[in-house]
Order: structure tokens, then sequence, then C-alpha cells
């Protein structure tokens, strides 16, 4: 399991291109030559990129959803509705979809984030706008990692 840490500024080029982080490709390892899966992030207005054994994990996991139950199918089809391959070029750029372009908002400046086992890529502005969020994180980390036996007052 890959472990990605890191945030870095970045540019996309006019043709949608991003040229990685090399901190970041390092990180990757091998996983950066497999390639990619981009999709539309579920809680945010950004792109997340899963590294190929990620996805692979996550469309498993997909595919024993049933899908006659109607939510199922309706969340696989929104979901993958959006999922792309992007596959590295020679000179360690990836190609950012248009459409996932768009919905995440990126012009050219971006912010490009290594978030455990996968990568967020943001437009710049709306990254710090979501950093300036009044959101108190040690009433979530005490939410998030407490057991009811370790709960503080």
């Amino acid at each position: 399991m890959l472990t990605l840490i890191g945030e870095y500024d970045c540019k996309v080029d006019a043709k949608n291109r991003l040229l990685f982080p090399s901190d970041l490709k390092k990180q990757l390892g091998n996983a950066f030559d497999r390639g990619f899966v981009a999709n539309r992030n579920l809680h945010q207005s950004c792109i997340t990129l899963y590294p190929m054994q990620e996805w692979e994990l996550l469309n498993e996991k997909l595919s024993k959803l049933n899908r006659l139950i109607k939510s199922n199918d309706i969340f696989i089809r929104k979901f993958m509705g959006g999922a792309t391959i992007c596959t590295p070029d020679s000179a360690g750029r990836i190609l950012i979809p248009r459409p996932l372009a768009e919905y995440a908002q990126i012009k050219s400046d971006i912010k490009v984030i290594g978030s455990n086992n996968i990568i967020e890529i943001w437009d710049k502005e709306l990254y710090n706008n979501f950093l300036q969020q009044d959101i108190d994180i040690e009433k979530l980390a005490n939410e998030i990692f407490a057991s009811p036996h370790s709960k503080s007052e």
C-alpha cells in the first residue's frame, strides 16, 4: 500500500498537461509508470488521482456491488462515469481530462496533494479557500481517532 505525502505548487499547460512533481514521482516508484485513474472527488471540487494499484483495489470492491439494487447501480454509474485512465508520457506529464478539469475549476495554477494512498489535484485558489474554512481540526481528530475508553474531556 502506498503512503503519499506532500503539497506541491504546479501548473497545467495549455493542453491540460501536468508535469508531475518529482518528489511525488519518487514516492510512487514503479507505480508511476503503471499510470493512474483520474476521477471527480466525491466531496470536494477537485480531482482524485488513483495510482493504478489503488484503483484496482477500489474497483474490486465496486465489482462486488449488486447492480440490481438501484442505489448501487446509480452510485456505480455516477462514480465510474468520470473515471479516466491517465498514462504518463515520456516527459513525466499527465494529461488532465478536460471534463474533470472543468469539474475541478482548474485554470493554470494548481496544488497537487499526496493524500495517503491517492493524489488530489486542486485549483490553487479553491484549495486555499478550502484551507480557510472554519473547521475545528482538533475536535474532528478526537471524533475520528478517540476510542470510547480514551476520549478526552
